[in-house]
């Protein structure tokens, strides 16, 4: 499964908001919503936010085995 603690985190360490995201960058509040559900969002989007942020993919979701699924 897909973690996005790491996108938490580089969200506060680059002094973004969700409020930013949205007023700012047009990222819907649906997926702002979608990360914090867990949710899987586009490439597009990871993208997107790799472009905000200036970073990688893996400083944005981490992926784990789902210990249901094992």
């Amino acid at each position: 499964m897909i973690l996005y603690d790491r996108f938490w985190q580089t969200m506060k360490n680059c002094g973004e908001s969700t409020y930013t995201f949205i007023n700012n960058y047009n990222i819907s509040s649906s997926t702002i919503d979608r990360i914090r559900k867990g949710k899987g969002i586009t490439t597009t989007k990871l993208d997107d936010f790799c472009k905000i942020f200036h970073c990688k993919v893996e400083d944005l979701i981490e992926y784990v085995e789902d210990p249901e699924q094992q």
